[in-house]
């Protein structure tokens, strides 16, 4: 079975992705992930989100995929023991010695390898498999041919790669800048992306700076492109992968709900068809959310063009205005993200019927104290109106 695996960095980016057509998400806890500054999920949070997914049937993954000292080896230890206890799906490891601790203290939590360990070739993924791990998540390094020769090698294994998001320029994530720069690890989960910023020589007999010039565009050489490979989905599932990835837990339920959308649309249209019928269509959404210049990177071999010269990303097309939190016939509450008043034409987005829909802001009420207003300026403040569209909790109103 095809897998559409998305990131969440709290309970209600969780619960967005689940609702726009994950099949599993993968999460952090507050400890052994690599992305410190997401919100990151709680004990409490980890064990409400597992319980929420699967009465959808759908599946929750735990990253704790740093590389650990020994001061963490007794609270990884714990950490694997409530995970096994809350019914975690799985969890993400990169260290041998986690994942060995993994197997001595929660010998019933399911393992995958996460791609921060480099697996690039078969032999270690038939190393993994010895070693009782389900699956393995490739490097964002390989082809296409390298990813068929290994699933030929190593059927049994379940084979995740990562189809969207941000990349890194350093192999797979393995990048000492971060620390060099700002004793934050990268490999700690503390990374400052040193290799955004833009950079310039000095020269040290003079203290005179001169700008580094790549070429006439910027001075941006070492800002990776954002990968998207929608239009590969099918090369990939025939390639031997299960587990389509996008990345970004520290993004915004607003995107995550779009790329969700885009890619299990594509998916659904790959199984029922055999081919993706809309892709330019689902593209086009993906260039409605903020993003660098996209790249298929190096699924088609080696690429020299995964740099992006540019500072800025492309902005994003749509303003995330509010998230549904309920419905009662026409009357709908929701919480405002940014600001929009009475007469504002809003958007839909929705994995229903009415994504795409359109209506006009008539008066709004807010909830605190009932008062009427045409200007919901209050951040993340809850206000209610009339909406012609029926709406469902879980949608996502933007303009």
């Amino acid at each position: 079975m095809l897998e559409l695996l998305m990131p969440a960095g709290n309970l209600k980016k969780l619960h967005t992705a689940l609702r726009f057509g994950a099949d599993a998400v993968y999460v952090g806890g507050k400890s052994f992930s690599l992305r410190a500054f997401a919100d990151n999920f709680s004990r409490d949070d980890l064990a409400e989100g597992v319980r929420y997914a699967h009465s959808l049937g759908k599946k929750v993954y735990v990253t704790a995929n740093i590389f650990a000292k020994n001061s963490d080896l007794d609270e990884a230890a714990d950490y694997f023991v409530f995970l096994e206890s809350i019914g975690a799906d799985a969890v993400l490891i990169s260290d041998l010695g986690l994942l060995a601790l993994c197997r001595e203290k929660a010998p019933n939590l399911t393992i995958h390898i996460s791609t921060q360990a480099n697996t690039t070739n078969a032999m270690t993924v038939k190393f993994f498999e010895s070693l009782g791990v389900k699956r393995v998540v490739l490097s964002r390094e390989l082809g296409l041919e390298e990813m068929r020769e290994i699933h030929a090698a190593v059927p049994d294994m379940e084979l995740e790669a990562f189809v969207h998001g941000a990349m890194c320029v350093s192999y797979s994530g393995r990048c000492l800048l971060s620390s060099y720069f700002s004793e934050r690890s990268s490999n700690r989960g503390e990374c400052v992306q040193p290799c955004r910023w833009q950079y310039r020589l000095t020269e040290t007999e003079r203290d005179v700076a001169v700008d580094v010039e790549e070429d006439e565009r910027g001075t941006y050489f070492m800002n990776s492109c954002d990968l998207r490979l929608l239009p590969r989905l099918p090369e990939l599932a025939e390639a031997g992968i299960c587990s389509f990835k996008v990345e970004g837990r520290m993004k915004s339920e607003y995107y995550v709900a779009t790329v969700a959308t885009a890619y299990r649309r594509a998916l659904d249209e790959y199984i029922r068809y055999g081919e993706i019928k809309n892709a330019d269509k689902y593209n086009e959404l993906l260039e409605t959310i903020s993003h660098r210049a996209y790249t298929e990177a190096f699924l088609d071999g080696e690429n020299t063009h995964t740099i992006s010269l540019e500072k800025e990303r492309t902005q994003e097309k749509y303003k995330f205005t509010a998230t549904v939190l309920s419905v009662d016939g026409n009357r709908v509450t929701v919480e405002m993200r940014n600001r929009f008043r009475s007469g504002d034409t809003l958007t839909v987005l929705s994995p229903d019927e009415t994504n795409g829909m359109t209506f006009e802001m008539g008066a709004i009420t807010h909830c605190a104290d009932d008062s009427v207003t045409d200007d919901a300026k209050l951040v993340q403040h809850v206000y209610s109106f009339e909406c012609p569209i029926p709406l469902s909790v879980g949608d996502i109103l933007v303009q």
